[in-house]
């Protein structure tokens, strides 16, 4: 192996002057983000990470391959795209696995009927949605991979429509002082249950593709064993771990190689099995010790994934992401319906479903405005579709800009609906959280989205 490349113009890249490339695309995918993301939260009131998805998308072809086309293939030639994707492989697999240490079993027993209702209704509308467009759909040719079936494409869409940006959703909610709320109750477990049931329809896609029944049945099988290990044992199995840095006072560098170990090890297990490695972080998450050690492995993490590795991610996302073909009129017209469905299935089934378990109408709404933001969530199952061949650049390119559209609609929308209970009710939390003997909460997940 001589350690180069071809550029598209045929000459050879050697592995330094990659090296050099990756470097300098680091520089400007930081600057970019930061920098996007900054404006989305000075000028737009928006959280960083919709700057960051927006920013990866300015870096790609649909506008600085518009504008400066030789600038951006020299910053971005083709053969450096595999460094870039693994880079954000590793990043959305420990973002998951911080999520999952953010993830509290007490949201699914908290006002367990409405939670159901809300989260029943937050999958069944987007599917029955999903059943109703995916024929038109697949009417359209390279908007679906060439061996995908009807009914892979329509789990696919249905759990794309279905997904809730949950990290971003319990940030709205803690930072407001809802947490104990109906709204906060009812939001926080009905998107825990969504987003699970969405990344199990995912799984079992992803497994049906092979088409040999043994590939298909070591996906599911393997996928099946490690999520019932990880939920029934893994609690019991890994509270050594916990107790370690209780001992310890801290996350010392052997218990943090060990956590990634274990990290490492899942999410190749999860790859393994023909699944993906974003499964293996989320569910080894869920079932890592919590209080201290979560806390500081956060710490730790959180950093590092959310201000270098992910911003990798949005930027590979924005590379694959194609604007310019929205606009045509057939693709412009698929592109309302997805949006206009995706909208009226997820907020609109959320909001109905509140109202009819007797939540009040302001509530109801905010629940819809939140359970509808799909953010990094939607970034990441469409990607995990992509690279797949479940989808094609083109449907890639209309999911990216419906999961930026209802993401950009939820902070505004909540403020417009349910803004001014929130201040006040979050006044009355952080008066009720000074008082002798009560305890300040933390943040229930990464605060990412």
């Amino acid at each position: 192996m001589c350690g180069c490349a071809h550029s598209p113009q045929g000459e050879t890249m050697t592995a330094a002057e990659l090296s050099a490339l990756f470097f300098l695309q680091l520089l400007i995918i930081i600057a970019a983000c930061r920098l996007v993301g900054w404006g989305a939260k000075r000028w737009l009131g928006q959280p960083q990470v919709v700057g960051e998805m927006i920013a990866g998308v300015i870096l790609g072809p649909s506008l600085l391959g518009l504008l400066l086309p030789d600038l951006q293939s020299a910053l971005f030639p083709p053969e450096s795209k595999s460094i870039l994707f693994v880079g954000a492989q590793l990043g959305v697999g420990l973002y998951m696995f911080i999520v999952g240490l953010g993830f509290q079993s007490s949201h699914f027993r908290a006002n367990s009927k409405s939670a159901a209702a809300v989260s029943i209704s937050g999958m069944a509308a987007p599917f029955l949605m999903a059943v109703l467009i995916t024929p038109w759909l697949m009417g359209t040719p390279g908007l679906f991979g060439p061996n995908v079936t009807a009914a892979q494409a329509t789990m696919f869409m249905g759990a794309c429509i279905s997904i809730t940006a949950f990290p971003m959703l319990a940030r709205i909610i803690h930072e407001r002082g809802l947490s104990n709320s109906p709204l906060g109750t009812l939001s926080l477990s009905a998107g825990a249950i969504d987003d699970a049931a969405a990344w199990a329809v995912l799984a079992i896609v992803l497994a049906t593709l092979a088409g040999e029944p043994s590939i298909a049945a070591k996906a599911v099988l393997g996928a099946g064993a490690f999520a019932a290990v990880m939920i029934l044992l893994g609690p019991r199995l890994l509270a050594p771990l916990g107790r370690w840095a209780e001992r310890e006072g801290a996350i010392t560098p052997p218990i943090l190689a060990v956590t990634l170990m274990l990290f490492m090890g899942s999410a190749f297990a999860m790859d393994a099995v023909g699944i993906h490695a974003v499964f293996g972080g989320f569910i080894l998450g869920t079932a890592m010790p919590r209080g201290m050690f979560a806390r500081e492995i956060r710490k730790q993490l959180e950093p590092f994934t959310v201000v270098l590795l992910l911003p990798m991610f949005f930027t590979y996302s924005g590379l694959n992401t194609q604007l310019t073909m929205v606009t045509s009129a057939s693709y412009a017209a698929i592109t309302a319906v997805i949006l206009v469905a995706s909208i009226a299935a997820k907020a609109g089934a959320c909001w109905a479903a509140a109202r009819l378990t007797g939540q009040d109408n302001r509530t109801s709404l905010g629940i819809g405005a939140l359970m509808n933001a799909r953010g990094l969530m939607e970034l990441i199952i469409i990607n995990i579709g992509l690279q797949h061949g479940i989808i094609g650049p083109a449907l890639f390119s209309i999911m990216v800009l419906m999961a930026v559209v209802t993401t950009l609609m939820a902070s505004p929308f909540f403020e417009l609906v349910y803004g001014r209970r929130a201040r006040r009710q979050g006044t009355l939390g952080r008066l009720s959280e000074e008082q002798p003997g009560s305890e300040r909460r933390e943040p229930g997940t990464a605060s990412r989205e």
